[in-house]
């Protein structure tokens, strides 16, 4: 494993750093602001502007307000907005990738990966505004006749976390332009340049003033409980934790808002018995590694069959000890820092509790020294069930193996036993070649998505979402604008020639 040195990131220049309300950009009532910090060398990005309880009660009546002008515009304009915005994203690519590393860590080979995956989102919701359909029919004794319409549920709420800055924005404002909703939108604390950037480049690209307002807040609680209890937006869209998740769950109750909620994970990924071994290192170095194993979909608990668990483990073991640990900054650079120094803390428990449980560590097991929030990849082997990591969130770069033994379906029962047992659903993965095996783990997993022999499974045209506490609803995909979109119905007499 080797390191590279932490280097200076380039003062950040033309980017706002002020709250957008109704297309201008405002400080705080309050005049107070917040650092953003540069996960890797510690160094301070920015200042943004830190609002309060009046901020957000001003950005939603704006959104409330511009929503019915909004609204009836047509799909096509709708549709160019978001497919120029799109074009923008990918011409500023390395402006993008830059930021997002600053800000977060991530490697800038996978923070560029993440802009064309973010910018797609739009690319996708443009072809979509204008694809959004009804239905006529008539009633079953034919006097009457049916008509069905889709329209925009109204102002929302969107709430994204840091770990893809650029990707969760975009996923929910895609959907919502599209069917021509107004928004709020509160970015993470931890990362809201790359948020303001993408509010300027919606500007740009056409975006009438008020459709869209970004409001940043150290204290999310005063600015996103203002919004829910205003009564004035219809919707919330969040992705972050599940303890969260259940809090505006209660708080949309109270005006029966329409919810999505991209909740936690805890994914089961399965190497069976007659899996390819290095194509399952191979997924699992994707599924464990992407975003230094800060995603929900972050394979969580690794179950591989006894009879290959020495021969994963090994190859495993040696690809994350060639991993290049640093700043994100520099070209070479494959595994960045955690986000912040609360993360590198909630690893080191975790791996503590693990190998105090009996867990062996084949690589990695400790923070890097010196400047930054950095924490070796890791691979810890003979997990027992029970420890911590098992049943939380890692969200970090330690790859955790648990044996499992059997024959056949007796095998398949048993690893489906322990990949269930859990509140969460989010995703799954499979590595076997067998197709039947495969299709039969798939419809077994209580999960909302399943990958098959790969580690990605995130995609723009899929509807990307989790079941029991992973959370409600589907971003992306067909039924992404569905999830900003009511039904109404028209009922007519025919009259009778």
């Amino acid at each position: 494993m080797t390191t590279t040195e932490s280097r200076t990131v380039p003062a950040l220049s033309g980017i706002h750093t002020d709250l957008l309300i109704d297309g201008h950009w405002q400080p705080a009532a309050s005049g107070r602001r917040f650092e953003v910090e540069n996960p890797a060398t510690g160094e301070i990005l920015a200042s943004v502007a830190d609002a309060g309880a009046d901020d957000a009660l001003a950005a939603v009546r704006v959104a409330a307000d511009t929503q019915a002008r909004w609204a009836a515009t047509s799909p096509r304009a709708r549709s160019e907005i978001l497919y120029r915005a799109y074009q923008l994203i990918i011409d500023r690519t390395d402006e993008f990738a830059a930021l997002m590393t600053a800000e977060m860590g991530k490697p800038l080979a996978e923070a560029r990966g993440e802009v064309a995956y973010g910018a797609e989102f739009f690319r996708w919701f443009a072809e979509e505004a204008v694809r959004i359909g009804g239905d006529a029919t008539t009633t079953g004794d034919g006097g009457n006749r049916i008509v069905v319409t889709r329209r925009p549920v109204g102002p929302c709420v969107l709430i994204t976390p840091w770990n893809f800055p650029l990707a969760m924005g975009t996923r929910k404002i895609g959907p919502a332009v599209a069917a021509g909703c107004t928004m709020v939108f509160k970015p993470a604390e931890l990362t809201p340049l790359t948020s303001l950037l993408l509010a300027d480049v919606l500007r740009e690209a056409g975006l009438p003033d008020g459709v869209l307002n970004v409001v940043t807040t150290s204290d999310p609680g005063a600015v996103v409980g203002a919004w829910m209890a205003s009564g004035l937006a219809r919707k919330v869209s969040f992705t972050g934790s599940t303890e969260v998740g259940k809090l505006l769950i209660a708080q949309a109750a109270e005006h029966v808002m329409r919810t999505s909620m991209e909740l936690g994970g805890n994914a089961p990924f399965i190497v069976c018995d007659d899996a390819d071994v290095t194509r399952a290192v191979d997924a699992v170095m994707v599924a464990k590694m992407r975003n230094m194993g800060q995603a929900c979909t972050a394979a969580n608990r690794i179950f591989v069959h006894r009879s290959v668990f020495d021969e994963f483990a090994d190859a495993l073991t040696d690809r994350m000890s060639t991993l290049t640990v640093g700043d994100g900054a520099v070209e070479g650079t494959t595994v960045g820092p955690l986000v912040e120094e609360k993360a590198v803390a909630k690893v080191e428990r975790l791996v503590a509790d693990a190998v105090g449980r009996g867990a062996q560590v084949r690589c990695g097991g400790a923070r890097v020294d010196g400047a930054g929030h950095f924490y070796l990849p890791t691979v810890l082997t003979e997990v027992d069930p029970d420890s911590d990591l098992v049943h939380t969130e890692i969200f970090g770069p330690v790859a955790a193996l648990i044996p499992f033994d059997g024959n056949g379906i007796d095998a398949d029962q048993k690893v489906l036993s322990l990949a269930n047992s859990t509140p969460w659903g989010l995703v799954g993965y499979v590595c076997s070649e067998n197709a039947d095996r495969l299709s039969d783990l798939a419809d077994a997993l209580e999960v909302g998505m399943v990958g098959l022999n790969t580690g990605l499974v995130s995609n723009p045209a899929a509807p990307f979402g989790g079941i029991k506490q992973s959370g409600l609803g589907r971003e992306g995909g067909r039924l992404g604008i569905e999830e900003f979109l009511d039904v109404k119905y028209t009922s007519s007499p025919i009259r009778r020639r």
